[in-house]
């Protein structure tokens, strides 16, 4: 039975229409009596490409500290009230109600936001920063149960799958489907949060599990799930974001200063941590830190740059099209949306060459002292990280990390390689291996993310077999 075009409508007016039910305001969430300001935010605690504008943010109390500097010439006391959101709409929701002033949110919401307050003068919100992005869209993918039969998005026909409706996983479902030469009402779809979904995968209630991070890896990593197909594919970038109060924004500019100043210092701490910043990540959210290091890692899933790039704005123009036809938003002028202004302000002469960039803000570098050299070449730069160390090492290719992996027993917490087809980084334990003994000494052992993919490669290439994480073990 197929999925009915009015069933998904209404399921996006559930989800992500659900901030027009709530009493519009004047005003926004911050009461000031002239000497007490408040302040509200909003956040996604389990949203890790949000960390800098949230979790991390929170936890390292950058932000509260610059608004007591702020205050102090003024006579006037900030106080931060965070408001932590499983998602996007409620947030919206409450940006909606005039009680947060700042949040973060993945792209799908954040048009949806941009739509919704468009009418609302006292609450019309504007994009002003970017948290975390992937130009490639990796951070959406499908997983479905280790032992499905399905090996392609075509033998989800016919077959229930859950996603957020309305979000970019939803979207980049219907893009991965099309490209199967199917649509979305060949699925039978069903629309639910990332942590119910995930259980529904779990309970063999849904065959497949179309998510952003960090929910498909998550349960890639618990050996839960293996990865069906990577949003990466149609190469269609996602990203999560900042969006203000314009009104807040603009009677309030040293407090939004204030918090992406603090952000970028966020964003460079992280930047410059990533183990230990993935830890206390972890620590807070529950997330392993496993999970939380393979996006935020460096080399990770997510790239962490405030600033406001033009193939993010792009994916958005390509994104909004998608939801004006699920009848999630109205029409909306991103050239008005978006203002990149206050982070522009905040790079000063820097701002267009950082913006231009899309180099790795956190490289995999290092020397490789299996194999010996420079570990400098992110298509094949691969990480471990073992049991009982608060450092990790570095291999030049999957072949010398599995050699260095061998000489310490196996004994690692996690090992990180990056997909030979794609590049994207995964798990060395979950990958599909590809023995190819045609290649170099270095270069024989190649991990894929997807198993049909090492078949395609290992079929293309004479000699070669698709064996296991340990069989490749046994093969360095």
């Amino acid at each position: 039975m197929r999925t009915p075009r009015g069933k998904i409508r209404r399921s996006v007016t559930l989800l992500l229409g659900v901030a027009t039910a709530a009493t519009v305001v004047a005003g926004c969430g911050s009461a000031n009596d002239g000497k007490t300001v408040t302040v509200s935010i909003g956040y996604q605690s389990k949203t890790i490409n949000t960390v800098t504008a949230g979790t991390l943010l929170r936890d390292r109390g950058t932000f509260e500290a610059k608004l007591a500097e702020l205050g102090k010439p003024k006579g006037v006391t900030y106080k931060v009230e965070w408001k932590d959101f499983a998602a996007g709409p409620p947030l919206t929701a409450q940006m909606l109600a005039g009680q947060v002033d700042i949040g973060s949110m993945g792209d799908a919401p954040i048009l949806v936001n941009g739509s919704k307050t468009r009418g609302h003068d006292d609450v019309r919100s504007e994009l002003i920063a970017v948290t975390g992005y992937n130009l490639r869209g990796s951070l959406n993918q499908i997983v479905v149960p280790v032992n499905s039969p399905a090996t392609t998005l075509a033998d989800l026909r016919g077959k229930v799958v859950s996603t957020s409706v309305g979000s970019a996983a939803h979207g980049m479902l219907a893009t991965g489907l099309s490209g199967a030469g199917l649509t979305l009402d060949d699925v039978k779809l069903l629309g639910q949060d990332p942590a119910v979904g995930a259980s529904a995968l779990q309970g063999d209630q849904v065959s497949a599990l179309a998510q952003f991070v960090p929910w498909p890896q998550k349960l890639v990593f618990d050996g839960k799930a293996r990865l069906l197909y990577d949003g990466g594919s149609a190469k269609i970038p996602t990203f999560h974001a900042v969006v203000a109060n314009k009104r807040f924004d603009t009677n309030n500019p040293d407090i939004v200063n204030a918090f992406l100043a603090a952000q970028r210092e966020t964003s460079d701490y992280l930047n410059r941590n990533p183990l230990a910043a993935a830890q206390r990540v972890a620590e807070i959210t529950g997330i392993p830190a496993e999970v939380v290091y393979l996006y935020n890692g460096p080399n990770g899933l997510v790239s962490f740059d405030p600033t406001i790039k033009s193939q993010e704005v792009d994916a958005l123009a390509t994104l909004l099209p998608f939801l004006k036809e699920l009848g999630a938003l109205a029409d909306l002028d991103l050239g008005e949306f978006v203002n990149d202004t206050y982070v522009r302000a905040l790079y000063g002469a820097d701002y267009d060459a950082q913006r231009a960039s899309t180099t790795a803000p956190s490289p995999l570098i290092g020397t490789d002292t299996v194999c010996g050299g420079a570990v400098d070449n992110p298509a094949t730069a691969s990480e471990v990280w073992f049991k009982g160390e608060q450092t990790t090492a570095v291999a030049k290719t999957p072949a010398c990390l599995l050699r260095l992996i061998a000489q310490r027993g196996n004994e690692t917490r996690a090992a990180y390689v990056p997909d030979t087809a794609s590049g994207v980084r995964i798990f060395a334990a979950t990958a599909a291996w590809v023995r190819d003994p045609a290649a170099g000494p270095d270069e024989q052992l190649r991990p894929f993310a997807i198993e049909a993919d090492a078949k395609s490669y290992a079929n293309a290439h004479p000699g070669s077999a698709v064996i296991d994480y340990q069989a490749a073990l046994l093969a360095r």
